[in-house]
């Protein structure tokens, strides 16, 4: 039933890009802005920090600019946009050789073993000062864990459980196999899981 508004949305993309092609700025600006907070919300994923994503956003916009020649339709825009997103957020992670705060909790059934991982920290409606307190050391418990955990587990677990990508999805932003990536998410889940259950926040 949304196929025909989604078909709309494709030849409206099509018709952008082959305008951009062609150097036009205006439709290259439309094509942005109508794409862009997918983009974003790809980088913040990984990065975790408002403020880079933005940054690293806009980097991600010229390079498709430089690279847009190159896209010939095989595939959907997104599709073809994800990759470059994803790539530019690990190169920073690389540089800055850190995690960034404020991973949002997840929950979802492990595919290979079908058991469910959760990890969320109780919330208050109204937070007494001890109970704040002990809220952020669990809280700075729980980053230290993640960022423990190696940055190719950190980005498939970012792409699947915050941005909600298929395997084959994750598979073409990162650029590897999807087989990979199902093996990168069991190990991400169970070495976080492991941690956390080693190193208990007393």
């Amino acid at each position: 039933m949304d196929s025909a508004p989604e078909q709309d949305e494709l030849v409206d993309d099509q018709s952008l890009i082959a305008q951009a092609q062609d150097g036009n700025e205006t439709a290259f600006g439309e094509l942005m802005q109508r794409h862009y907070e997918t983009s974003f919300r790809t980088v913040f994923a990984i990065v975790r920090n408002e403020h880079d994503a933005r940054d690293l956003t806009q980097e991600v916009w010229v390079k498709v600019w430089q690279q847009l020649a190159r896209y010939r339709g095989d595939a959907k825009f997104t599709t073809w946009l994800h990759p470059i997103a994803t790539r530019r957020a690990l190169d920073h992670l690389r540089k800055r050789r850190r995690w960034f705060d404020r991973f949002l909790p997840f929950s979802r059934d492990d595919e290979d073993t079908g058991e469910t991982h959760t990890f969320t920290e109780p919330v208050d409606e109204e937070p007494t000062a001890p109970a704040q307190i002990e809220s952020a050391e669990r809280h700075a418990h729980f980053e230290a864990m993640l960022n423990s955990l190696p940055p190719k587990h950190r980005a498939v677990l970012a792409l699947r459980e915050v941005q909600g990508l298929s395997y084959d999805e994750i598979a073409t932003a990162v650029g590897i196999r999807r087989g990979t990536v199902m093996s990168r998410l069991f190990h991400a889940r169970r070495l976080l899981a492991q941690k956390l259950r080693e190193s208990p926040c007393d």
